[in-house]
């Protein structure tokens, strides 16, 4: 009796223990299809944007039935919301475990500064989708989507301030510009490598290199950039107010207009006809009757963003005769770019914002134009280092992408229309800020020059 009594008992711990196993490997599966599912979110919304992605796309992707996927959570904002909490966690963990590790003595500056910009370049290019979904999808989210999330980043930006701060402290950074101005050029120059970095031009760490170099020393060679000639506001102000619709009948005008606001704020890919007609204030019917397609608005506000662009910059340029101040042309084609991207055309930040989520076949049609933007940008830094302008050491196109992208970014943190406030400053001392620290670098030259 007692051993079958044993032999029962054996017989149901052991269904048990498989019920356990059942319950642990169901655990296990549910697990790697939510991880699948957010890998495959972060995927979409890293190249199509959030507005743009459906649930059905994430699911199909995942592999999973479109209804499935709720079973693992609740909405497409709920899957979002842990994509921009994986995308900044993982980043922000790795970058404090540096910063930990590291003794603060000036001599490490430099070598911890670089392994910061390689570290942050790696997640944002190459090993994380999450933190490349982050940074490309943030900026054009409601500030209900982005309040949970404001902390973390803020603690992001805390590691670095902390850490440049000790810098400065120690003298090795210059005075006259602000850490957290700093700070935020240096992750505008990082951040917008998503939009032009190809892993097959070079490593990331090679980029990483070159880009850390030129923000602690700046592109020019002497003790102080000379930009003491031309003026750039007097220059760009002669090309402030270009006709960038030419005789555009003016509803046809204000639907470009009302287009380049939409797709400046939503993407390529979220933005409707209808959405356009509301921002225009008219029937969506009505749009048909000037455009034939949304592809079609679109391409006329990109057109117009690069070509007042590139008008603008070209003209600025071309107000130094020889013998050419080479400092104060380059200082002047920066507050030009500057000039357009927030004050003279509303297409330039709709260009700017969009262009990394469109089309393969719309970014085609303004690839030759964009092309001369940069080629207009290299000349202008070549002339310069053929003049001794430019440390030797520095490679022109490399220079220009970091460069541009640095100057790029900044419609994601400077704010024009907070010029005069108490504490900000005006564009043309926003400007003048990213002028010194493009040429000279974030560092203390003086100190420098006296070691």
């Amino acid at each position: 009796m007692d051993i079958l009594m044993g032999d029962k008992y054996r017989s149901r711990m052991m269904r048990g223990l498989d019920v356990v196993d059942k319950i642990e490997d169901d655990l296990s599966k549910s697990e790697r299809t939510r991880g699948d599912v957010l890998a495959t979110a972060a995927r979409l919304f890293r190249h199509d944007g959030f507005y743009a992605t459906t649930m059905r796309d994430i699911a199909h992707g995942s592999g999973i039935e479109a209804g499935s996927i709720y079973y693992h959570f609740q909405s497409k904002d709920q899957i979002l919301s842990e994509v921009l909490e994986l995308g900044v966690r993982q980043l922000y963990e790795k970058v404090c475990e540096i910063v930990r590790a590291t003794k603060q003595r000036p001599e490490e500056f430099r070598k911890t500064f670089a392994l910061l910009i390689e570290t942050h370049l790696t997640y944002l290019l190459t090993d994380s989708d999450f933190t490349s979904a982050n940074i490309r999808n943030y900026p054009m989210l409601s500030d209900e989507a982005r309040a949970p999330h404001r902390e973390l980043r803020a603690s992001y930006a805390g590691v670095w301030n902390s850490f440049l701060q000790d810098a400065k402290d120690y003298g090795i950074l210059r005075n006259d510009i602000s850490v957290t101005a700093i700070r935020q050029f240096i992750l505008s120059a990082m951040n917008w490598t998503v939009e032009w970095y190809k892993v097959d031009q070079y490593p990331v760490h090679i980029l990483a290199e070159r880009m850390s170099k030129l923000i602690l020393d700046g592109m020019c060679p002497s003790h102080r950039a000379d930009v003491d000639g031309q003026k750039a506001g007097d220059v760009a102000a002669s090309v402030e107010e270009q006709d960038t619709i030419g005789k555009a009948a003016k509803t046809r005008a204000e639907i470009l207009r009302a287009a380049a606001r939409v797709l400046r704020d939503k993407g390529y890919k979220a933005t409707t006809l209808r959405q356009i007609a509301d921002e225009a204030d008219m029937k969506a019917g009505s749009v048909y009757y000037h455009f034939k397609s949304k592809d079609a608005i679109v391409d006329e506000v990109l057109n117009a963003g690069l070509s007042d662009l590139l008008s603008g910059v070209t003209a600025a340029v071309q107000e130094f005769h020889a013998p050419i101040d080479h400092h104060a042309r380059i200082a002047t084609a920066i507050w030009t770019h500057l000039h357009f991207l927030f004050k003279a055309s509303e297409f330039t930040s709709a260009n700017i914002r969009s262009y990394g989520m469109l089309p393969n076949h719309l970014r085609k049609r303004h690839k030759g134009i964009r092309h001369e933007y940069g080629h207009l940008w290299d000349r202008v830094l070549r002339e310069a280092q053929e003049a001794d302008a430019i440390r030797p050491d520095i490679k022109i196109v490399p220079l220009r992408q970091v460069m541009l992208g640095a100057l790029n970014w900044t419609v994601e943190w400077f704010d024009p229309n907070k010029e005069g406030s108490s504490g900000y400053l005006s564009l043309s001392e926003f400007s003048g800020m990213l002028i010194t620290l493009l040429l000279e670098g974030i560092c203390d030259r003086e100190n420098v020059a006296r070691a």
